[in-house]
């Protein structure tokens, strides 16, 4: 596929403070071109039924769609924002909600309805992709790092890496690429980002998270918690890995004050992104910060004051749009290109993956977007799902690509 088109990406991540939306005119590989982007965030009270979920396999119907209602809202909204209607949309990448990870044992469920997103925006959606990931040998997290080469490439001269502090953290290591040889990602996840920290802040002030760490601020660390909850064996377990927001044991902060577990679960997130750095071959010269722990004065300082001399900072000042970030990778999955798709964390296209490439490209006489599609079909769940209205089967520009493909052969 060789023409660009609109997507829109759509993220909502374990830390429940609402829906990234992100426009994107993408081939696929490439990005053409970013277009605006927003948060839009959740009721209070949504927020409890979502948080309500964790660590189950499936979620009630009610908060399902109304998971699905919100994501409409937050499309219309970009699309408001941008001046744009749907009909100029090629595709919707919807993530959907996390309720579970675990990749060792194949699970990672993620609650939303791509049928009805559909539905309610006339526009195909593309969801499950963690799914696919995790089914095609990955870790399901992170997925951003592809993405995240692509958008690097003026920086491949030089290590770059990218520290995503969502609910989990997750760290993006590119080494310099030499002429042709361009090292593939290493990536995976830290542990936890803002997750645990926005857990306390809620249960202990009613408030959704630690504005600007004030809370943290004003409380010590204590080293024997620390020390408790940096024993956990996934800090030494190599990459590539993958976390769940509840993988790790709160119980060990009962009988601390507000503030003193504030401090301590912040410097907690400090020093496990720093164990997962320290596993890296080489050190890049700064972490570029992206999601909403960029926001959090004391995360940072923290980050700045274990890292040095390596320097943190935030993915704004390369251009980016640092609580998109997130959202964006949504979008560039333009669905008939992601069946090139590799494992997060394993550099190597998958046998599955490479055999479908093959067969999309051995018929000339079809176009690669009605290939993809039949392959997709063949290979139900092997990959992702893809959603259509009843009245938007083949998408006009998908269709008119392929009749052209085609032309030489009829």
């Amino acid at each position: 596929m060789t023409d660009s088109g609109w997507a829109i990406g759509l993220m909502s991540g374990t830390s429940l403070d609402g829906i990234d939306a992100a426009l994107l005119r993408t081939d696929g590989v490439e990005v053409v071109e970013a277009g605006p982007g927003l948060t839009q965030p959740y009721g209070a009270e949504f927020r409890e039924q979502l948080r309500a979920c964790f660590g189950k396999h499936e979620a009630p119907a009610k908060v399902v769609s109304s998971l699905t209602e919100y994501h409409a809202q937050a499309i219309q909204a970009v699309l408001d924002r941008a001046g744009m209607t749907a009909d100029m949309i090629e595709v919707i990448g919807f993530h959907g909600q996390t309720i579970h990870h675990d990749a060792g044992a194949g699970i990672t469920v993620q609650i939303g309805d791509g049928a009805l997103l559909a539905s309610l925006t006339d526009i195909p959606v593309v969801a499950q992709m963690r799914l696919a990931d995790v089914a095609a040998g990955g870790q399901g997290a992170p997925l951003a790092p592809a993405f995240h080469a692509a958008m690097a490439g003026p920086y491949r001269d030089r290590p770059c890496g990218f520290l995503n502090m969502g609910g989990v953290a997750n760290i993006t290591y590119l080494a310099p690429a030499a002429g042709d040889d361009v090292p593939e990602p290493i990536a995976f996840d830290t542990g936890p980002g803002n997750a645990l920290i926005d857990d306390w802040a809620a249960s202990h002030t009613g408030q959704a998270y630690d504005r600007n760490g004030f809370l943290a601020a004003a409380g010590a660390v204590d080293e024997a918690v620390l020390k408790q909850l940096m024993d956990h064996p996934y800090f030494s377990k190599p990459y590539p890995k993958s976390a769940d927001r509840d993988d790790f044991n709160r119980a060990v902060l009962t009988g601390l004050s507000p503030a003193d577990g504030a401090a301590t679960l912040t410097r907690f997130s400090v020093e496990s992104i720093a164990a997962g750095i320290e596993q890296l071959p080489e050190q890049p010269p700064c972490w570029w910060a992206t999601g909403g722990g960029r926001h959090n004065p004391q995360l940072m300082a923290g980050l700045r004051a274990r890292l040095a001399p390596v320097q943190v900072e935030p993915v704004e000042l390369i251009g980016w749009a640092g609580d998109m970030v997130e959202a964006e990778p949504w979008e560039a999955a333009y669905w008939a290109e992601y069946l090139e798709s590799f494992p997060s964390g394993n550099q190597v296209l998958t046998e599955r993956a490479s055999q479908l490439r093959q067969q999309v490209e051995s018929d000339p006489r079809v176009g690669l977007a009605q290939q993809a599609e039949r392959a997709i079909e063949q290979h139900a769940g092997s990959f992702f799902e893809v959603f259509y209205t009843e009245d938007k089967k083949e998408n006009p520009a998908r269709k008119a690509a392929a009749e052209k493909a085609a032309e030489p052969f009829s």
